[in-house]
């Protein structure tokens, strides 16, 4: 138990004595004491002054002298500044805590608690590539499924691809149209990225149509859907849901393709899934949730035949969810994979990793859900992330603009390599363990620079930036674990010894307390879903050991006893180091 978590009681526990007075510990403000005041924790007692009726100094004078009081071996001493109590936690505590704690792999993990949650994430199209926007979320899809099981949850990944619809008719066509039968094998191309070619191609095609038809005098609403390709397109998307054999036996060779495409860039990047679902199964499933809504009358029909459901009341507008031609849209398929994951899974939460452009559609499936009267409705959580952008603006897929996943990989690959040989540090190293650590640094800093933002923030990826080995980056910290491990391997801490002297200097103290913190960062990075709390809490560990260990010998310590404290330091600051990092996807080299 964390020692706020410790706090708590103890201080409600004083109030009633003192003051006959109760409070629900989760009413209490308790944080890390500030750097320039002495303490640990300090607890805010404004909020106590209205129920106690006394000055928050002369509660604090009062409350501090209980505590220290009645429980001396916890706090050592307290001062009061203004509305604050500054705790100071005793050095037996966290010495105590060191070294039960410093061999424990799983030190920060909960145990099971039952609850069933399933994160979506990548949700691909079969028309094109992996991009960089696709890589920031499957990081942080991956990431916070990693976070929720460390907290005790039972998760499910899944991933539902976009198989079908116009998008993926483009490609088709694009591929009858230029393709002169060549083939992934036939070019040497990776299938995703062979397919996606002809994404761009009918892009290029459709608008000089366009231009040819604006020419004639037509305009350009007009051109965009009387260009014959585009024709042809809509022609295939009806074909195909009418089950015409060769678009099905087109669709079926051009997806497998893609598909093994995909898989190449998921192993290469740690991804995985429990469960892959596709659009063209689930769009179905939707489209009997259409016919169950107009029976409740959830849903209505136009004049034109199209079906609708009316969210005004909700501050929304209405909402189309079957074309006139019986053709499903985005809403369809997703109401219908909703009711597929809750047969698989029997989930309490269900967690979309989809970027904010799709907040309102978000909003407009759980309202949907809801108005249905689905049990599963109410655990529908959209975890709305923001675009990444480049230094020369936004990506556009049909432009051929795009930032692709694979290339990216690689180029961050290299710069690793580059980085690596100009330090001086690859001496001592095979060509195959090489070969290795420049893939570990390279996607390591590629995974941490997008998962070190709150995802609800827009960003700027900058490749040169995220490989520092000096700033806050994941090269920093591997760097850090591998100084750690280079220690240990000379000497490690005996786990039987038993430390004589509890004083601490100010640097082994600092970095005791903040590794005490990690169960509570644990806590915290799951319930807002933010995997940039683990990154952001574990730079500053690693920023902290590089502070201590430039402080305080570890080896030539002045003391056998001090020795060993520091030795289990280390011991615990490469673990935690190492649970975090894998939290957020990313290995930790033993050396670098």
């Amino acid at each position: 138990m964390s020692i706020v978590k410790q706090i708590k009681p103890l201080v409600t526990k004083a109030l009633k004595e003192l003051y006959n007075f109760d409070i629900d510990e989760n009413d209490l403000t308790i944080n890390a004491t500030k750097p320039e005041f002495e303490g640990d924790y300090t607890l805010v007692l404004f909020s106590l002054v209205k129920s106690i009726k006394k000055s928050p100094e002369q509660i604090g004078k009062e409350l501090g002298g209980h505590l220290t009081g009645q429980h001396a071996t916890l706090f050592h001493s307290y001062n009061v500044i203004k509305g604050f109590l500054n705790l100071t936690i005793s050095n037996d505590y966290w010495v105590n805590f060191l070294q039960t704690n410093f061999l424990a792999a799983q030190f920060g993990t909960k145990p099971s608690n039952g609850t069933r949650v399933i994160v979506e994430y990548s949700s691909p199209n079969t028309n094109k590539p992996l991009h960089l926007g696709h890589l920031r979320n499957i990081f942080l899809g991956w990431s916070v499924a990693e976070i929720l099981k460390a907290n005790g949850y039972e998760v499910f990944k899944t991933c539902v691809v976009n198989d079908r619809g116009i998008h993926i008719c483009k490609s088709m066509l694009g591929w009858q149209f230029f393709g002169n039968g060549q083939t992934p094998e036939s070019t040497h191309t990776k299938g995703d990225h062979f397919v996606g070619n002809y994404y761009v191609k009918f892009d290029q095609e459709y608008k000089k149509e366009i231009a040819g038809l604006i020419a004639k005098g037509s305009s350009q609403e007009q051109a965009e859907k009387d260009a014959p390709i585009m024709v042809a397109t809509q022609q295939m998307l009806l074909d195909w849901e009418a089950g015409k054999s060769e678009v099905i036996d087109l669709w079926k060779k051009m997806n497998h393709w893609v598909y093994e495409g995909f898989d190449v860039t998921y192993a290469r990047i740690g991804a995985d899934f429990d469960k892959i679902y596709y659009e063209s199964d689930t769009y179905i499933q939707g489209k009997k949730f259409v016919e169950e809504g107009l029976n409740k009358k959830v849903f209505f029909r136009k004049e034109d035949g199209s079906i609708w459901i009316d969210l005004t009341a909700q501050g929304l507008d209405e909402k189309l969810v079957l074309r006139k031609d019986g053709t499903s849209v985005y809403i369809t398929q997703d109401l219908g994979l909703a009711d597929e994951k809750y047969k698989d899974f029997q989930y309490a939460q269900s967690i979309y990793i989809v970027g904010d452009e799709q907040n309102y559609h978000m909003n407009v499936l759980k309202l949907t859900l809801q108005k249905l009267g689905k049990p599963y409705a109410d655990g529908i959580f959209h975890l709305s992330y923001g675009m990444v952008d480049l230094p020369t603006g936004r990506m556009k897929s049909r432009e051929g603009t795009v930032v692709d996943a694979d290339e990216l990989v690689d180029e961050m690959i290299g710069i690793s390599a580059k980085h690596t040989e100009e330090l001086g540090k690859v001496s001592g190293f095979t060509e195959a363990e090489l070969d290795d650590l420049y893939d570990t640094i390279g996607l390591g800093a590629l995974k941490f620079y997008l998962l070190r933002v709150d995802p609800k923030k827009r960003m700027l990826f900058n490749p040169e930036e995220s490989i520092d080995f000096h700033g806050f980056t994941g090269p920093f910290i591997q760097y850090t674990h591998a100084r750690i491990k280079s220690i240990l391997r000379k000497e490690k801490a005996e786990p039987t010894y038993k430390l004589q002297s509890p004083e601490l200097l100010p640097g082994e103290k600092e970095l005791i307390i903040l590794l005490e913190q990690y169960p509570t960062i644990l806590e915290q990075a799951a319930e807002e879903h933010n995997p940039s709390v683990i990154a952001i809490y574990i730079f500053t560990v690693a920023k902290t050991y590089n502070t201590f260990y430039a402080e305080h010998s570890v080896m030539s310590a002045e003391s056998a006893d001090k020795k060993q404290l520091r030795l289990q330091l280390s011991e615990m600051a490469a673990n935690v180091i190492c649970a975090a990092m894998h939290l957020l996807g990313i290995k930790v080299p033993e050396r670098m």
